[in-house]
């Protein structure tokens, strides 16, 4: 299996290429980003793109890929609505349309997050955004599209996030996530499952394309 990786710099993308990287059936990883992981392993390649917009410049070097992992997203903090829409919507239907057409034959995974507003009417601003980039994604011809929501997210094997009021967050609750993460499997994952669950969604599909955080613990051990 050949994986296209999106976000591989951030805290869940981090999680994810390891967990490609450690598995015996996925042949390449190519990580597309900004700025390289600064990682170095056989079965890694990287594409350094400035304008993530833009996918015409490198479109020769995203053919033939199984699945792609897209785990690249912003903080709605601060940030008007129509920034966060370009930030979101916008730049991850750039990517996902250019992929559909290269690779119509791909299983496309995006990183959205628990409460998103499938309404595209509710709730607040960042979860009618992510409802909308949901439903564009879910009518594209890809051979699978899955929505991973989750909540909360544990950081393991030293990885750490990029934001810091996350990664404030998650050194201040670092000796207490592990035991409330045994107490409540169901509501605070990992990186580590994020990734194992992307990849066996890949393999084999799920029986429903919105995948909460009880649903994508489930698919980590189905490997």
């Amino acid at each position: 299996m050949n994986v296209l990786l999106y976000g591989a710099t951030g805290m869940v993308g981090q999680g994810v290429l390891r967990e490609c990287l450690l598995a015996p059936d996925v042949a390449l990883v190519q990580t597309v980003g900004r700025a390289p992981t600064g990682q170095q392993h056989p079965k890694l390649n990287e594409v350094v793109q400035r304008d993530l917009f833009d996918s015409l410049p490198v479109a020769g070097e995203l053919k033939g890929f199984d699945a792609c992992f897209f785990c690249l997203g912003v903080s709605s903090a601060g940030m008007t609505e129509a920034d966060y829409v370009h930030l979101t919507y916008d730049l991850t239907l750039a990517v996902a349309q250019t992929l559909v057409d290269l690779n119509p034959g791909m299983t496309f995974v995006y990183v959205s997050g628990a409460g998103t507003d499938s309404s595209e009417h509710k709730g607040s601003m960042w979860a009618r955004v992510k409802g909308r980039t949901e439903n564009a994604l879910r009518r594209l011809p890809f051979k699978g599209v899955y929505l991973f929501r989750p909540g909360v997210i544990q950081p393991l094997h030293g990885i750490r996030s990029k934001t810091a009021s996350y990664q404030t967050f998650y050194s201040l609750s670092k000796p207490f996530l592990k035991p409330l993460r045994a107490l409540f499997p169901n509501t605070i994952l990992s990186t580590e499952i994020m990734g194992r669950a992307m990849l066996a969604v890949a393999r084999r599909g799920a029986d429903k394309p919105v995948l909460e955080a009880s649903d994508i613990r489930a698919l980590a051990t189905t490997i």
